[in-house]
């Protein structure tokens, strides 16, 4: 498995990372069958494993702790807080008083004392980015953290981050975890850029697009028994506008694979890994079965033309579906609108 440098982080990640959003109740409920699958990472070369508080409210942290539990070494661990946990506002956002907690919840969970990557889940409108930054230094001090990340900043507010940690003195964000694949390249245009010229790691999410690259949906066949599109079908929403643009563009891409001499899945992963900005792809299985197929088919690697080719088919720069982007700044937020 290829490694690569998470820019100022101070350590490398293997190119295929392994997304935890699966474990537990939201995908796959099974504690032998998510141990087996870090078990295959791990005999694969991946080294890089990435959960978050809220997936299953704690449960997907727990899961990946115990079965890391005696393994640490070597492995890279990565966190994320600020989405609310249960119906308590008050377990939410950026403030210090909640990173202090929420790293500490973590790390419980977890059965670890130090966490390689602890990540920004998303803005906080409601909290100065230098409260938030002031806290995580924190805990690097403390030893509790490695290196500090976000997850679907906006390059303005990467920007501040960084201009805000300079004015403070404290550490500034190493990573960002943006949404990236073939059917949804906005990040092209200034995040992955912003993130390059400050010298940021970028593990990128949905490098499928939640399946869409997989090539289980095509045409009016019906869903697989387990998919993702069955789970949760407002994913593949029949009524949205740019569900025919992605089920004719499969076609398209399928083709170029073909001509390529590739599968799909391995075109859409080579694809995302292609990008010199990108350190690592997070693959989010609910299997064994498919992790191994995942691991497989992200060793792809794409020539020039076969590049060219998915480029005349979705533009540079493109979402296809904007919902894809992953974050709506607060400022379009009805609420606020006009407030």
């Amino acid at each position: 498995m290829e490694r690569r440098s998470l820019g100022g982080a101070g350590f490398d990640v293997s190119t295929l990372a392994l997304g935890t959003m699966m474990f537990g109740a939201w995908g796959n409920p099974d504690i032998a069958e998510c141990t087996e699958m870090v078990d295959v990472a791990l005999d694969a070369g991946i080294t890089t494993f990435d959960t978050a508080d809220i997936y299953d409210f704690g449960r997907s942290e727990e899961i990946l702790g115990e079965a890391l539990r005696g393994r640490r070494a070597g492995v890279r661990i990565a966190t994320k807080f600020g989405n609310m946990m249960g119906d308590d506002p008050s377990r939410r956002g950026g403030s210090a008083r909640w990173v202090r907690q929420a790293v500490d919840d973590s790390l419980r969970r977890l059965q670890i004392d130090h966490i390689d990557l602890y990540q920004m889940h998303r803005p906080d409108p409601d909290v100065d980015i230098s409260e938030t930054l002031g806290a995580l230094d924190e805990l690097v001090i403390a030893g509790k953290v490695g290196a500090v990340g976000t997850s679907c900043f906006p390059p303005e507010l990467i920007v501040e981050s960084h201009w805000a940690a300079e004015r403070q003195g404290v550490n500034a964000p190493r990573c960002e975890q943006p949404p990236y694949s073939v059917f949804c390249r906005g990040v092209e245009r200034a995040v992955l850029p912003t993130c390059r010229k400050y010298g940021m790691g970028v593990m990128v999410w949905a490098p499928l697009n939640g399946g869409w690259l997989t090539g289980k949906y095509r045409d009016t066949a019906e869903a697989p028994d387990g998919s993702r599109a069955q789970r949760q079908p407002h994913h593949f929403d029949h009524g949205g506008p740019w569900r025919a643009r992605k089920m004719d563009l499969v076609e398209q891409l399928a083709s170029i694979a073909d001509h390529a001499g590739v599968s799909l899945t391995g075109l859409a992963l080579g694809f995302v890994l292609a990008h010199p900005s990108v350190s690592a792809a997070l693959i989010g299985p609910r299997t064994p079965a498919q992790l191994r197929d995942l691991i497989t088919a992200g060793q792809t690697r794409l020539d020039d033309a076969t590049l060219a080719a998915i480029d005349a088919a979705v533009a540079p720069g493109t979402d296809i579906n904007p919902a894809d982007a992953g974050y709506t700044p607060a400022a379009l937020d009805p609420t606020r609108l006009r407030a």
